[in-house]
């Protein structure tokens, strides 16, 4: 069992449960009532789902790598690739938080906390174990 990859998988399952209960409350629901062009609405709709389908997909990878039901060998490059994901994620939204005129854009932005501890759990998976 590789304890740094089992506790990525939860953080990031945890993750998505988030993004199915908070995230559609507190985002896909205003984005879907708002008065903007209906095809902004559907690509909203869309890049929901697009990372609805990457945290699933994500927690599912990591737990499994987790638990070794997936050798290290064969998920090495795919672990990079969702650390490397989730880093950008991160950083990003750090990035956007500090430009925004948002109104304490930290506590309104708080999922890079989540995928800064996703990235660093599943790189020392990868790297350490």
């Amino acid at each position: 069992m590789n304890l740094y990859l089992l506790t990525a998988g939860i953080i990031a399952a945890m993750t998505t449960v988030g993004h199915f209960a908070y995230g559609r409350r507190h985002f896909l629901k205003p984005v879907l009532v708002a008065d903007v062009d209906a095809g902004a609405k559907a690509v909203m709709h869309c890049i929901f789902h697009y990372v609805s389908v990457f945290l699933i997909l994500s927690s599912l990878l990591l737990l499994s790598c987790g638990f070794e039901a997936i050798s290290k060998m064969q998920s090495f490059g795919v672990l990079l690739f969702i650390a490397l994901n989730f880093s950008l994620f991160a950083i990003w939204q750090i990035y956007i938080g500090f430009m925004s005129e948002l109104e304490a854009p930290f506590k309104r932005l708080f999922q890079w906390v989540f995928f800064v501890l996703v990235a660093g759990f599943t790189l020392a998976g990868a790297l350490l174990s």
